[in-house]
């Protein structure tokens, strides 16, 4: 959660610290260029998930965990104290930049950790499950990102906040890392990995290695592409939400806040039944049913919410559209960790994952800004559509996962999954 939390509170507090580091002028172009900073740190997310996905293969999952909250630490604290652009010029953005390029990096490691932690450490039959409550902790670090937003909104004035209030969060964000890197050193190791480290000639040198990624480059290639749409409609509907809502519909700030609370917190209680849900049926059905909503759905949602007038109705139109996500988000993590065996599952997963984020989830904010400041703010409506459509061709033709086998024991004869 806390990881996330740091993650996520650049978008949220980035319509107040925009003005900080870029100079005055037009609204929409100040978030462009918090937006592009935003991008790049995507970008970053590939080489995190290459170092810290070999990191995790050969080092253990627990070591992969540790050291990405480090990271994370770090980053929150460097932006807290980054100068403006009003005392050193470009060079604020310059600290923000290296900020966030650091958090890519933590977070691109993070990412495929936990998901092959969570994956490993639960028995057959209840993975979708339990790997679901990633996309709960994610979710929860951003309730609570957007929850101090909106304490912060009703404690300061928005001249405050613009001025200094921006930077609380990651003053809290970087102390509860820090926190968060102590209990971290507690946790077992995953007993797919023990395995592995008693039998290490099964593996060798090879362990987390780009070589043996290539012996799996089919896997790798439908992670990309089962990723594209859902990552793409997931931070549309969740950190680009507020600023649409406020940006476009013209609703206040802290109502756009406040139903991006509310839909989120919705959001949450969600992932653990489909994630349940996927454990009785196959995950196949839960993502067929994303791409099916996202490549007819996306276009009427956007712009209907364009035009919501209120909280309730904005409310209700993002929640239709979160239920849509949750078919991908709920069950993501677990299908890509099914595909690879576990001398390279962290960084199969990590990298391919981390490359498609970057190219469409990284960029999403700053596709939607292009496009609105272009006058045709409907492409970007048309152009996540088409990355569900891409994405519902492979759900439709890969296999399933659900009783793939993650280690020696669950391959014995005798140890069939119970689903029921």
């Amino acid at each position: 959660m806390v990881e996330w939390y740091d993650w996520f509170v650049y978008a949220s507090f980035a319509t107040y610290f925009a003005s900080a580091f870029f100079p005055k002028g037009n609204e929409t172009a100040q978030l462009l260029n918090t937006a592009g900073i935003f991008a790049v740190g995507f970008f970053m997310r590939p080489v995190g998930g290459w170092l810290l996905g070999r990191f995790a293969d050969r080092r253990g999952r627990k070591a992969a965990l540790t050291l990405t909250v480090t990271l994370m630490s770090g980053s929150a604290l460097l932006i807290a104290v980054a100068p403006t652009y009003g005392s050193v010029g470009y060079l604020g953005a310059f600290v923000l930049l290296v900020a966030r390029l650091l958090q890519g990096l933590s977070v691109g490691g993070e990412y495929a950790a936990s998901a092959t932690y969570l994956t490993e450490a639960t028995p057959p039959g209840r993975r979708g499950f339990a790997s679901s409550f990633q996309y709960v902790s994610m979710t929860a670090g951003q309730l609570v990102g957007l929850g101090l937003l909106i304490v912060l909104q009703h404690a300061m004035t928005e001249e405050a906040l613009k001025s200094y209030g921006w930077r609380i969060p990651f003053a809290v964000g970087a102390v509860a890392a820090a926190v968060i890197l102590y209990l971290r050193r507690s946790l077992l190791e995953t007993e797919a990995f023990d395995e592995q480290e008693r039998a290490p000639e099964e593996a060798g040198a090879g362990r987390g290695t780009l070589r043996e990624l290539a012996a799996h480059r089919r896997e790798a290639a439908l992670v990309v592409a089962l990723t594209m749409g859902g990552t793409l409609a997931y931070y549309t509907y969740t950190t680009y939400l507020t600023k649409y809502l406020s940006n476009t519909a013209g609703l206040e700030k802290s109502t756009a806040s406040l139903v991006s609370f509310c839909a989120l917190f919705a959001f949450m209680w969600l992932q653990p039944l489909a994630g349940a849900l996927s454990d009785r049926i196959g995950r196949r059905p839960l993502l067929i049913g994303f791409g099916i909503g996202g490549t007819l759905g996306t276009v009427p949602l956007m712009t209907a919410l364009s035009r919501v007038d209120g909280f309730g109705g904005a409310l209700a139109l993002s929640l239709v559209g979160l239920v849509i996500v949750t078919g991908y988000t709920s069950i993501n993590a677990v299908v890509k960790a099914e595909m690879f065996p576990t001398h390279v599952r962290a960084l199969g997963v990590a990298l391919p994952y981390a490359v498609a984020n970057a190219l469409f989830g990284g960029t999403a904010e700053y596709v939607a800004l292009w496009f609105k400041k272009a006058g045709a703010e409907s492409g970007f409506y048309w152009y996540v559509a088409g990355c569900a459509a891409v994405s519902l061709v492979v759900y439709v033709c890969m296999r399933e996962t659900r009783d793939a086998a993650l280690s020696r024991r669950e391959s014995a004869p005798g140890d069939v999954p119970a689903h029921a």
